[in-house]
């Protein structure tokens, strides 16, 4: 599959069959990586019965914690403490009680500025990756997790913002969000989530039929935009799912 083919469409019957259906394609995503394994989280409220679930008995004794690195697609540039601070939810939730430490990489909010903490950051994941150009041949990520919000952005990329369009950096600041919570972000760019194995988008609940509605009809927004040159997976819920197709899939 390459960034130019269409989404596979998976649905799951509701939103734990879901994150049950998410936890499954990470756990073969690692499975098939026998060294160093990347994974690229997601904010919002779509992850986080997935995020319960890989810090449950039942699921976390399956990761390799000592292979597995733990990125961040996005960030709202509040500090750490800061309860809509997405990796310190990831953290709370399942990362503190089972990563190392020197495995769980978030954005850093405390600079300056989102521009500075992008940078940053873009030092942190070139360093991982051991160059200062994506190869389409060679992922940054295992997988990349992501979510659609009620605009059509996905990680803090909103639609008509310049940030769309950045083709060389691999993480920018964006001054102002979109929609709520109206703080600047610090956001990897579409290039750089596209570097993965596997993209997968997690839409669950009837408050997301609409926005699936706009992108299944193509609609050009960046949740549509942000492909994978790999494998890019939407995963939803039947809530989600238009009145139209929810009947015959």
């Amino acid at each position: 599959m390459s960034a130019a083919d269409p989404p596979k469409l998976m649905v799951a019957a509701d939103a734990e069959a879901l994150a049950h259906t998410a936890a499954e394609r990470m756990m073969a995503r690692i499975a098939a990586n026998p060294s160093q394994i990347r994974i690229c989280l997601t904010g919002g409220s779509s992850p986080k019965r997935l995020y319960q679930l890989l810090g449950s008995d039942a699921w976390r004794s399956k990761i390799p914690w000592d292979r597995v690195h733990w990125f961040i697609g996005d960030e709202r540039f509040v500090p750490d403490s800061d309860p809509l601070n997405n990796m310190a939810v990831a953290r709370a939730t399942f990362l503190d009680h089972n990563a190392p430490s020197g495995h769980i990489h978030p954005i850093p909010t405390t600079t300056d500025n989102p521009d500075r903490s992008a940078d940053v950051y873009a030092r942190e994941l070139q360093g991982f990756y051991g160059a200062e150009r994506l190869d389409p041949a060679r992922p940054l990520f295992d997988m990349v997790l992501m979510g659609a919000g009620p605009d059509g952005h996905t990680a803090s990329l909103f639609p008509g913002y310049p940030a769309i369009e950045e083709t060389k950096r691999w993480v920018v600041g964006v001054p102002k969000a979109n929609v709520a919570p109206f703080v600047p972000r610090v956001s990897l760019t579409l290039p750089a989530l596209a570097s993965c194995h596997e993209m997968l988008f997690e839409i669950a609940g009837h408050d997301k039929q609409a926005i699936l509605t706009r992108l299944l009809n193509g609609e050009n927004l960046p949740a549509l935009r942000a492909r994978s040159n790999g494998e890019t997976v939407w995963l939803v819920d039947r809530a989600a799912l238009p009145e139209g197709i929810r009947g015959g899939r």
